[in-house]
Protein backbone atom coordinates (compact mmCIF):
# COMPACT_ATOMS: atom_id res chain seq x y z
CA UNK A 1 0.00 0.00 0.00
CA UNK A 2 1.46 3.32 -1.05
CA UNK A 3 1.86 6.08 1.45
CA UNK A 4 -0.09 9.28 0.72
CA UNK A 5 1.96 12.12 -0.65
CA UNK A 6 0.99 14.39 2.24
CA UNK A 7 2.37 11.92 4.78
CA UNK A 8 5.57 11.54 2.79
CA UNK A 9 5.96 15.31 2.64
CA UNK A 10 5.58 15.62 6.42
CA UNK A 11 8.14 12.91 7.03
CA UNK A 12 10.62 14.61 4.74
CA UNK A 13 10.07 17.93 6.50
CA UNK A 14 11.20 16.32 9.77
CA UNK A 15 14.58 15.44 8.26
CA UNK A 16 15.58 19.07 7.68
CA UNK A 17 14.20 22.50 8.42
CA UNK A 18 15.21 23.84 4.99
CA UNK A 19 12.29 25.21 2.96
CA UNK A 20 11.16 23.36 -0.16
CA UNK A 21 11.51 25.49 -3.30
CA UNK A 22 11.13 23.05 -6.20
CA UNK A 23 10.80 19.29 -6.86
CA UNK A 24 10.45 16.89 -9.78
CA UNK A 25 11.80 13.83 -11.52
CA UNK A 26 15.31 13.90 -12.96
CA UNK A 27 18.22 11.68 -13.89
CA UNK A 28 21.66 11.96 -12.33
CA UNK A 29 25.13 10.49 -12.81
CA UNK A 30 28.73 11.33 -12.01
CA UNK A 31 31.19 12.21 -14.74
CA UNK A 32 32.99 8.86 -14.42
CA UNK A 33 29.73 6.84 -14.54
CA UNK A 34 28.26 5.61 -17.81
CA UNK A 35 24.49 5.50 -17.23
CA UNK A 36 22.04 7.92 -15.66
CA UNK A 37 19.99 6.87 -12.64
CA UNK A 38 16.45 8.06 -12.10
CA UNK A 39 15.68 10.04 -8.95
CA UNK A 40 13.03 12.25 -7.46
CA UNK A 41 14.70 15.51 -6.47
CA UNK A 42 13.75 18.18 -3.94
CA UNK A 43 15.50 21.52 -3.85
CA UNK A 44 15.44 22.57 -0.18
CA UNK A 45 17.40 25.72 0.46
CA UNK A 46 20.72 25.32 -1.37
CA UNK A 47 20.73 21.53 -0.99
CA UNK A 48 19.39 19.04 -3.56
CA UNK A 49 17.96 15.92 -1.86
CA UNK A 50 17.62 12.86 -4.11
CA UNK A 51 15.09 10.07 -3.44
CA UNK A 52 14.60 6.80 -5.32
CA UNK A 53 10.99 7.77 -6.03
CA UNK A 54 8.36 10.20 -4.82
CA UNK A 55 7.08 7.77 -2.18
CA UNK A 56 10.38 7.42 -0.31
CA UNK A 57 10.53 9.49 2.89
CA UNK A 58 14.33 9.19 3.41
CA UNK A 59 16.74 10.64 0.86
CA UNK A 60 19.32 8.46 -0.85
CA UNK A 61 21.95 11.16 -1.32
CA UNK A 62 22.23 14.92 -1.41
CA UNK A 63 24.21 17.57 -3.25
CA UNK A 64 25.45 20.70 -1.49
CA UNK A 65 24.96 23.39 -4.12
CA UNK A 66 26.80 25.99 -2.03
CA UNK A 67 29.96 24.42 -3.48
CA UNK A 68 28.72 24.99 -7.05
CA UNK A 69 31.37 26.58 -9.26
CA UNK A 70 29.50 26.57 -12.58
CA UNK A 71 26.46 25.09 -14.31
CA UNK A 72 26.95 24.36 -17.99
CA UNK A 73 24.49 23.20 -20.65
CA UNK A 74 25.84 20.16 -22.48
CA UNK A 75 23.12 19.65 -25.10
CA UNK A 76 21.54 22.29 -27.37
CA UNK A 77 18.26 23.76 -26.25
CA UNK A 78 15.34 21.94 -27.91
CA UNK A 79 11.86 22.17 -26.48
CA UNK A 80 10.94 18.49 -26.81
CA UNK A 81 14.39 16.93 -26.39
CA UNK A 82 16.12 15.94 -23.12
CA UNK A 83 18.49 18.52 -21.68
CA UNK A 84 21.70 17.81 -19.71
CA UNK A 85 23.44 20.13 -17.24
CA UNK A 86 26.92 19.65 -15.79
CA UNK A 87 27.33 20.90 -12.23
CA UNK A 88 30.97 21.53 -11.29
CA UNK A 89 31.39 21.22 -7.53
CA UNK A 90 34.49 21.42 -5.35
CA UNK A 91 34.71 17.67 -5.01
CA UNK A 92 33.31 16.26 -8.27
CA UNK A 93 31.28 16.91 -11.42
CA UNK A 94 27.65 15.85 -11.54
CA UNK A 95 25.40 15.64 -14.60
CA UNK A 96 21.64 16.20 -14.34
CA UNK A 97 19.30 15.17 -17.15
CA UNK A 98 15.71 16.38 -17.57
CA UNK A 99 13.08 14.98 -19.92
CA UNK A 100 12.44 18.23 -21.78
CA UNK A 101 13.90 21.68 -22.07
CA UNK A 102 11.09 23.44 -20.17
CA UNK A 103 11.64 21.35 -17.06
CA UNK A 104 15.40 21.79 -17.38
CA UNK A 105 14.99 25.57 -17.64
CA UNK A 106 12.98 25.63 -14.42
CA UNK A 107 15.61 23.55 -12.61
CA UNK A 108 18.33 25.85 -13.89
CA UNK A 109 16.45 28.97 -12.76
CA UNK A 110 15.81 27.68 -9.22
CA UNK A 111 19.33 26.28 -8.72
CA UNK A 112 21.11 29.46 -9.84
CA UNK A 113 18.70 31.66 -7.87
CA UNK A 114 19.32 29.94 -4.52
CA UNK A 115 23.10 29.70 -5.13
CA UNK A 116 23.84 33.15 -6.61
CA UNK A 117 21.13 34.92 -4.59
CA UNK A 118 19.83 36.56 -7.74
CA UNK A 119 17.63 35.61 -10.67
CA UNK A 120 19.75 34.71 -13.71
CA UNK A 121 19.19 36.61 -16.91
CA UNK A 122 17.76 35.32 -20.20
CA UNK A 123 15.51 32.69 -18.66
CA UNK A 124 12.90 31.26 -21.01
CA UNK A 125 10.11 31.15 -18.44
CA UNK A 126 6.58 32.45 -18.23
CA UNK A 127 5.74 35.55 -16.15
CA UNK A 128 4.07 33.40 -13.48
CA UNK A 129 7.17 31.26 -13.17
CA UNK A 130 9.30 34.40 -12.83
CA UNK A 131 7.10 35.57 -9.94
CA UNK A 132 7.62 32.24 -8.18
CA UNK A 133 11.37 32.66 -8.62
CA UNK A 134 11.14 36.14 -7.09
CA UNK A 135 9.31 34.72 -4.05
CA UNK A 136 12.02 32.08 -3.67
CA UNK A 137 14.73 34.75 -3.87
CA UNK A 138 13.06 36.91 -1.21
CA UNK A 139 12.68 33.93 1.11
CA UNK A 140 16.28 32.86 0.59
CA UNK A 141 17.55 36.39 1.29
CA UNK A 142 15.58 36.53 4.52
CA UNK A 143 16.92 33.14 5.55
CA UNK A 144 20.51 33.92 4.55
CA UNK A 145 21.22 37.66 4.55
CA UNK A 146 24.10 38.65 2.27
CA UNK A 147 27.51 38.56 3.87
CA UNK A 148 29.27 41.91 4.37
CA UNK A 149 31.89 42.94 1.89
CA UNK A 150 35.43 42.07 2.95
CA UNK A 151 37.63 45.00 3.98
CA UNK A 152 39.90 46.44 1.29
CA UNK A 153 43.52 45.27 1.23
CA UNK A 154 46.04 47.33 3.20
CA UNK A 155 47.47 50.30 1.37
CA UNK A 156 51.19 50.87 0.86
CA UNK A 157 52.92 53.07 3.48
CA UNK A 158 53.63 55.91 1.04
CA UNK A 159 49.92 56.12 0.18
CA UNK A 160 48.94 56.05 3.83
CA UNK A 161 51.17 59.05 4.56
CA UNK A 162 49.80 60.97 1.57
CA UNK A 163 46.08 60.31 2.05
CA UNK A 164 45.10 58.36 5.16
CA UNK A 165 42.09 56.10 4.77
CA UNK A 166 38.95 57.01 6.73
CA UNK A 167 38.39 55.07 9.96
CA UNK A 168 36.17 52.01 9.71
CA UNK A 169 32.87 52.16 11.67
CA UNK A 170 32.98 50.24 14.93
CA UNK A 171 29.65 48.48 14.35
CA UNK A 172 30.75 46.88 11.07
CA UNK A 173 31.29 43.11 11.56
CA UNK A 174 34.53 41.49 10.53
CA UNK A 175 34.24 39.26 7.45
CA UNK A 176 37.11 37.01 8.58
CA UNK A 177 35.73 34.08 10.62
CA UNK A 178 36.84 34.09 14.23
CA UNK A 179 38.70 30.86 14.92
CA UNK A 180 38.08 29.02 18.21
CA UNK A 181 40.89 28.68 20.71
CA UNK A 182 41.15 24.95 19.93
CA UNK A 183 41.95 25.55 16.24
CA UNK A 184 45.26 24.05 15.05
CA UNK A 185 46.69 24.02 11.55
CA UNK A 186 47.24 20.27 11.48
CA UNK A 187 46.10 17.32 9.39
CA UNK A 188 43.68 14.59 10.47
CA UNK A 189 46.48 12.20 11.45
CA UNK A 190 48.29 14.88 13.46
CA UNK A 191 45.09 15.89 15.26
CA UNK A 192 44.37 12.27 16.21
CA UNK A 193 47.94 11.85 17.51
CA UNK A 194 47.61 15.01 19.61
CA UNK A 195 44.36 13.81 21.20
CA UNK A 196 45.78 10.32 21.79
CA UNK A 197 49.05 11.54 23.31
CA UNK A 198 47.55 14.23 25.60
CA UNK A 199 43.96 13.34 26.56
CA UNK A 200 44.19 15.61 29.60
CA UNK A 201 44.46 18.68 27.34
CA UNK A 202 41.03 18.14 25.80
CA UNK A 203 39.08 16.06 23.32
CA UNK A 204 38.05 18.43 20.45
CA UNK A 205 40.37 19.94 17.83
CA UNK A 206 39.35 22.32 15.04
CA UNK A 207 41.50 22.06 11.95
CA UNK A 208 41.44 23.05 8.25
CA UNK A 209 39.79 20.65 5.83
CA UNK A 210 41.35 19.23 2.69
CA UNK A 211 38.78 21.26 0.73
CA UNK A 212 39.43 24.94 0.21
CA UNK A 213 37.65 27.38 2.57
CA UNK A 214 36.22 24.49 4.64
CA UNK A 215 37.00 23.20 8.11
CA UNK A 216 36.96 19.90 9.98
CA UNK A 217 36.51 18.81 13.57
CA UNK A 218 38.32 15.88 15.18
CA UNK A 219 37.15 14.57 18.56
CA UNK A 220 38.03 11.71 20.89
CA UNK A 221 35.13 10.04 22.69
CA UNK A 222 35.34 7.49 25.49
CA UNK A 223 33.08 4.55 24.75
CA UNK A 224 32.54 1.36 26.77
CA UNK A 225 34.77 -0.43 24.27
CA UNK A 226 37.48 2.24 24.49
CA UNK A 227 38.35 5.65 23.04
CA UNK A 228 37.04 6.35 19.52
CA UNK A 229 38.26 8.99 17.06
CA UNK A 230 35.66 10.78 14.93
CA UNK A 231 35.99 13.46 12.24
CA UNK A 232 33.29 15.83 11.02
CA UNK A 233 33.23 18.23 8.09
CA UNK A 234 32.17 21.87 8.47
CA UNK A 235 31.33 23.55 5.16
CA UNK A 236 31.68 27.30 4.74
CA UNK A 237 28.75 29.00 2.98
CA UNK A 238 27.77 32.56 2.14
CA UNK A 239 25.53 32.76 5.19
CA UNK A 240 27.65 30.86 7.71
CA UNK A 241 28.68 27.23 8.22
CA UNK A 242 26.97 23.87 7.77
CA UNK A 243 27.81 20.83 9.93
CA UNK A 244 27.66 17.83 7.60
CA UNK A 245 25.52 15.39 9.58
CA UNK A 246 22.67 13.10 8.53
CA UNK A 247 20.55 16.15 9.19
CA UNK A 248 22.68 19.16 8.20
CA UNK A 249 22.90 21.87 10.83
CA UNK A 250 23.46 25.50 9.83
CA UNK A 251 25.18 27.88 12.22
CA UNK A 252 26.52 31.40 11.87
CA UNK A 253 30.08 31.02 13.22
CA UNK A 254 32.75 28.48 14.07
CA UNK A 255 32.26 29.12 17.77
CA UNK A 256 28.64 28.08 17.32
CA UNK A 257 29.88 24.84 15.73
CA UNK A 258 31.93 24.14 18.84
CA UNK A 259 29.00 25.07 21.06
CA UNK A 260 26.72 22.70 19.15
CA UNK A 261 29.07 19.73 19.71
CA UNK A 262 29.49 20.57 23.39
CA UNK A 263 25.73 20.67 23.90
CA UNK A 264 25.07 17.46 21.97
CA UNK A 265 27.72 15.58 24.01
CA UNK A 266 26.34 17.02 27.28
CA UNK A 267 29.62 18.84 27.88
CA UNK A 268 31.52 15.59 28.35
CA UNK A 269 34.01 16.74 25.72
CA UNK A 270 36.30 19.72 26.11
CA UNK A 271 38.22 21.85 23.60
CA UNK A 272 41.86 20.89 23.25
CA UNK A 273 43.99 23.47 25.04
CA UNK A 274 47.71 22.75 25.30
CA UNK A 275 49.09 23.65 28.72
CA UNK A 276 51.67 26.39 28.86
CA UNK A 277 54.89 25.73 30.82
CA UNK A 278 55.59 27.79 33.92
CA UNK A 279 58.91 28.48 35.63
CA UNK A 280 59.45 27.27 39.21
CA UNK A 281 62.79 28.87 40.11
CA UNK A 282 63.98 32.46 40.33
CA UNK A 283 67.54 33.01 39.13
CA UNK A 284 69.63 36.02 40.05
CA UNK A 285 71.32 37.56 37.10
CA UNK A 286 75.15 37.92 37.50
CA UNK A 287 76.65 41.29 38.15
CA UNK A 288 77.79 43.04 35.03
CA UNK A 289 81.50 42.84 34.32
CA UNK A 290 83.52 46.04 34.47
CA UNK A 291 84.41 47.22 31.05
CA UNK A 292 87.40 49.47 30.53
CA UNK A 293 86.51 52.07 28.06
CA UNK A 294 89.57 53.92 26.77
CA UNK A 295 88.76 57.58 26.81
CA UNK A 296 89.87 59.48 23.75
CA UNK A 297 92.98 61.64 24.02
CA UNK A 298 91.92 65.21 24.66
CA UNK A 299 92.63 67.45 21.75
CA UNK A 300 95.34 70.00 22.52
CA UNK A 301 94.61 73.47 21.34
CA UNK A 302 97.75 75.48 20.49
CA UNK A 303 98.15 78.58 22.57
CA UNK A 304 98.33 81.91 20.86
CA UNK A 305 101.82 83.38 20.80
CA UNK A 306 101.64 86.97 22.02
CA UNK A 307 104.66 89.23 22.01
CA UNK A 308 105.61 90.44 25.51
CA UNK A 309 104.63 93.93 26.31
CA UNK A 310 107.59 96.34 26.72
CA UNK A 311 108.41 97.42 30.22
CA UNK A 312 108.10 101.04 31.26
CA UNK A 313 111.87 101.43 31.64
CA UNK A 314 112.61 100.51 28.02
CA UNK A 315 109.81 102.76 26.78
CA UNK A 316 111.14 105.62 28.81
CA UNK A 317 114.54 105.30 27.14
CA UNK A 318 113.12 106.27 23.72
CA UNK A 319 111.11 109.25 24.97
CA UNK A 320 112.64 112.70 24.45
CA UNK A 321 113.33 114.79 27.53
CA UNK A 322 110.59 117.04 28.70
CA UNK A 323 110.91 120.70 27.92
CA UNK A 324 109.54 123.66 29.75
CA UNK A 325 106.73 125.32 27.81
CA UNK A 326 107.40 128.70 26.27
CA UNK A 327 105.24 131.53 27.44
CA UNK A 328 102.37 132.37 25.12
CA UNK A 329 102.21 128.89 23.58
CA UNK A 330 99.72 126.13 24.14
CA UNK A 331 100.75 123.40 26.41
CA UNK A 332 100.29 119.94 24.87
CA UNK A 333 99.65 117.34 27.52
CA UNK A 334 102.43 114.85 27.67
CA UNK A 335 102.03 111.10 27.73
CA UNK A 336 101.57 109.52 31.09
CA UNK A 337 105.09 108.25 30.89
CA UNK A 338 106.36 111.91 30.86
CA UNK A 339 104.93 112.49 34.30
CA UNK A 340 107.35 110.05 35.81
CA UNK A 341 109.65 111.71 38.30
CA UNK A 342 113.36 111.47 37.98
CA UNK A 343 113.58 109.94 41.41
CA UNK A 344 111.76 106.92 40.04
CA UNK A 345 114.37 106.35 37.36
CA UNK A 346 117.51 104.46 37.97
CA UNK A 347 120.89 106.08 38.04
CA UNK A 348 121.89 105.11 34.53
CA UNK A 349 118.84 106.71 32.97
CA UNK A 350 119.42 109.82 34.98
CA UNK A 351 122.94 110.09 33.65
CA UNK A 352 121.74 109.60 30.06
CA UNK A 353 119.16 112.34 30.42
CA UNK A 354 121.70 114.66 32.03
CA UNK A 355 124.17 114.13 29.18
CA UNK A 356 121.47 114.79 26.59
CA UNK A 357 120.46 117.98 28.30
CA UNK A 358 124.05 119.19 28.45
CA UNK A 359 124.49 118.45 24.75
CA UNK A 360 121.29 120.27 23.99
CA UNK A 361 122.33 123.41 25.89
CA UNK A 362 125.82 123.29 24.39
CA UNK A 363 124.36 123.24 20.90
CA UNK A 364 122.21 126.29 21.73
CA UNK A 365 125.22 128.26 22.98
CA UNK A 366 127.18 127.44 19.86
CA UNK A 367 124.36 128.72 17.68
CA UNK A 368 124.21 131.96 19.70
CA UNK A 369 127.96 132.50 19.37
CA UNK A 370 127.87 131.84 15.65
CA UNK A 371 124.97 134.21 15.19
CA UNK A 372 126.79 136.97 17.19
CA UNK A 373 130.02 136.52 15.18
CA UNK A 374 128.11 136.71 11.93
CA UNK A 375 126.36 139.89 13.07
CA UNK A 376 129.58 141.57 14.15
CA UNK A 377 131.28 140.68 10.87
CA UNK A 378 128.45 142.22 8.94
CA UNK A 379 128.65 145.37 10.99
CA UNK A 380 132.43 145.69 10.44
CA UNK A 381 132.11 145.11 6.70
CA UNK A 382 129.35 147.67 6.47
CA UNK A 383 131.35 150.28 8.34
CA UNK A 384 134.43 149.70 6.20
CA UNK A 385 132.45 150.08 3.02
CA UNK A 386 130.79 153.26 4.19
CA UNK A 387 134.24 154.70 5.06
CA UNK A 388 135.61 153.88 1.66
CA UNK A 389 132.68 155.47 -0.05
CA UNK A 390 133.10 158.56 1.96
Amino acid sequence: MSVPARVVYKRRATITALPLYYSGHLLKKLRKEKDFKKYYGELRGATLFLYKDDTQDTYTEKLDLEQLKSMELDSPYQRKAPIIFTLKLHTDEVQLKMENADTGEEWRGYILTVVKKKIPGKLQLLPGQMLLLQDVLNQERRRNPPAPHPPPPPRPPFLLSASPSPPQPKDEPDSTPQLPACFFNVSRQEAERMLEANPEFGSIIFRPSTLANNYALTLRQLMPSGPVMKNYRVTSTNSGFVIELDTPVSVSSLNDVLKYFLERTEYRLHPYMASQPYDTRIDVSPAPKSVNITSPTPKTIPKAQVAPMPRSESKAEHLPPSEDPVEGEYVIPDDQCHNLKLVQLNGELREVIKIRRENFYTADKKEDITYENQTSEKQHSGTAQWTTNT
